[in-house]
């Protein structure tokens, strides 16, 4: 786990711990129709690459989805 931000944590895959410890989920809108397309070795690039992240990088999910 990483050091409080304000009160709070980051955590992998877009997941934030505010100071009250609540959970919250930042994912967007474009990782989800990466990740639930029916191409599966496309879809496994970018969740692999999403589980690396804390800050989700779109950019990165792009290229993710593009290799190979």
């Amino acid at each position: 786990m990483e050091e409080p931000v304000g009160g709070g944590r980051e955590d992998q895959c877009g997941w934030l711990q505010d100071k009250y410890g609540l959970s919250w989920r930042n994912h967007p809108h474009r990782a989800r129709e990466d990740v639930g397309r029916p191409e599966s070795e496309k879809a496994n690039r970018v969740m692999q690459a999403m589980l690396k992240m804390k800050k989700i990088d779109i950019t990165g999910l792009q290229q993710a989805y593009d290799r190979g």
